[in-house]
């Protein structure tokens, strides 16, 4: 451990010109990571020898018998520890970890840091460090330190689990399309946007009465312009983080966005129609609207503290159209133990996988645990911009050796990401592209899914989370390579399919 601490440290100096160095240094916590790891590596071996997306349809809900509470039953669990259907290896590895409340959570994330927090090597550096910034989400802390005092850190604490550089992220490069740029199939949409047609949003409001009702959507971007027409009383908490991730403005009346790009994706989950055009998937969802991208840059630290934020607030879903380009996989990363844990609770974290083309991911979109999203155009194309690539994980200090490599594919699904209409500053409406618009148009489907009728929102933890990836994921359109590519994911999603098994499964109403 100290060694592979001891290489984390003297990269991170190597990659730096400045004597201060801005890092994130992550402890070890009492959760068993490593069953849970090569449980979920099984899962993913086993997804990615289905030649159909179908193989992936869930367990109906009387199968799996939940608890009062949402809870898998005993049961159930021990059935599905000693299965090997294919049906039921998308629950087990989630079954490993034990379901604990946000309280306890967040009591075991700060118990992690205490024997850094109380150390002789922090009390050394502290005089010359910036403020400090603690995440227990993350089991982690975000400080300024000199590059020799930091080379310190893995000989006087001993319970660092990883030390990773504050990188910086931004917003994913997005181009605008003007009126006379855009195809006739997507002028041809005068009340609607042709994502909302493409997807089935607007089916599922007729068919199943599902308009989001009820879920909470965070948006971890540029802020948000509340004050936008189609946004007006949606926004309904926020909050705005520093490069350290320290929290420095608070509260929904204070919503705002320098750059536009977070309304354009807030607008895409929950706009209404005040442009003549209905443009978001579940427009009577919330919003949460974390600033993380100031001006559409920021960091590791802002992310990571919105994540925090958000889950703290009662996000149901977590959406990032943001990243960094980044051509390695690793197991854990920065982002890994935040995302678990949001899992843990029920919410999953939706991300775009990156604009930098074929053969390229960006972070934290590549992460293992991230649901992550391509684009697509009007003729159902992969954009020429989306990301994608298969992941090769050599080696692991957290998977046994029989279980390597591990190879993983991003993303996992596609949906629409040119030509898409939304709202932007000043009250205006624009058609941009980019893995960003298509990140908002998976939230907002899954919004769909957990708002009422639903009765998804009574499944608790990581079998919450499973089953909405695996009922969007199951029931796509299915489009390039059977089974899942880099292009296409396992395909464009499909929200009016996936609510149609979910009512025949006996989640809607339940």
């Amino acid at each position: 451990m100290t060694s592979h601490i001891a290489r984390q440290i003297e990269r991170i100096a190597d990659e730096s010109r400045k004597d201060i160095v801005s890092v994130i240094i992550q402890m070890q916590t009492k959760d068993d990571l490593q069953k849970y790891l090569q449980a979920t590596t099984e899962a993913l071996s086993q997804r990615r020898s289905m030649v159909t997306a179908r193989g992936l349809v869930p367990p109906d809900r009387e199968s799996l018998r939940f608890g009062k509470k949402g809870e898998l039953t005993p049961a159930v669990r021990k059935l599905l520890r000693n299965s090997d259907t294919d049906a039921s290896r998308w629950l087990l590895a989630g079954v490993l970890l034990e379901m604990l409340s946000l309280r306890a959570l967040r009591k075991r994330g700060y118990e992690a840091l205490e024997p850094l927090l109380t150390s002789s090597w922090l009390k050394d550096v502290a005089a010359e460090s910036s403020r400090l910034s603690k995440f227990w989400s993350s089991s982690s802390v975000v400080m300024n330190v000199e590059k020799g005092v930091l080379a310190e850190l893995p000989k006087l604490v001993k319970s660092v689990s990883d030390v990773y550089p504050n990188r910086n992220i931004r917003v994913p490069p997005v181009s605008r399309s003007g009126p006379d740029e855009l195809p006739h199939v997507v002028r041809d949409n005068k009340a609607y946007t042709w994502g909302l047609s493409r997807t089935g949003a607007m089916a599922c409001w007729g068919a199943f009465g599902a308009y989001g009702k009820g879920a909470k959507v965070a948006i971890l971007d540029t802020g948000v312009d509340a004050k936008h027409p189609d946004l007006a009383g949606k926004v309904v908490s926020y909050a705005e983080f520093d490069i350290g991730g320290n929290r420095i403005n608070e509260g929904a009346d204070k919503a705002v966005d320098d750059h536009g790009h977070g309304t354009h994706c807030a607008g895409v989950v929950a706009g209404g129609n005040s442009s003549g055009r209905w443009i978001g998937m579940a427009p009577e969802a919330r919003i949460l609207a974390g600033r993380v991208l100031r001006e559409g840059l920021g960091t590791d630290a802002q992310i990571l503290a919105g994540m925090e934020w958000a889950i703290t607030e009662g996000a149901d879903i977590i959406s990032m159209s943001l990243g960094g380009l980044r051509l390695t996989a690793d197991v854990l990363d920065t982002y890994t133990r935040a995302i678990i844990n949001a899992n843990r609770l029920g919410i999953p974290v939706v991300v775009a996988v990156g604009n930098e083309g074929s053969q390229t991911t960006g972070a934290p979109g590549n992460d293992y645990f991230a649901f992550t999203v391509g684009a697509t155009d009007s003729d159902d194309r992969p954009a020429g911009f989306s990301g994608g690539r298969t992941q090769i994980i050599q080696t692991s200090r957290y998977i046994e050796p029989q279980y390597l490599p591990i190879v993983y594919s991003k993303p996992e699904v596609t949906a629409p990401g040119v030509d898409i209409y939304s709202c932007v500053l000043k009250g205006r409406w624009e058609a941009w592209n980019g893995t960003s618009m298509a990140t908002p148009h998976v939230a907002g489907a899954m919004a769909l899914l957990v708002g009422e009728p639903s009765g998804i929102s009574r499944v608790k933890g990581i079998q919450r989370v499973n089953l909405l990836q695996t009922l969007l994921m199951s029931t796509v359109k299915e489009l390039g390579e059977a089974g899942q590519d880099h292009r296409y994911g396992y395909g464009r999603i499909d929200i009016l399919r996936a609510m149609g098994y979910a009512k025949e499964l006996g989640y809607l109403g339940a």
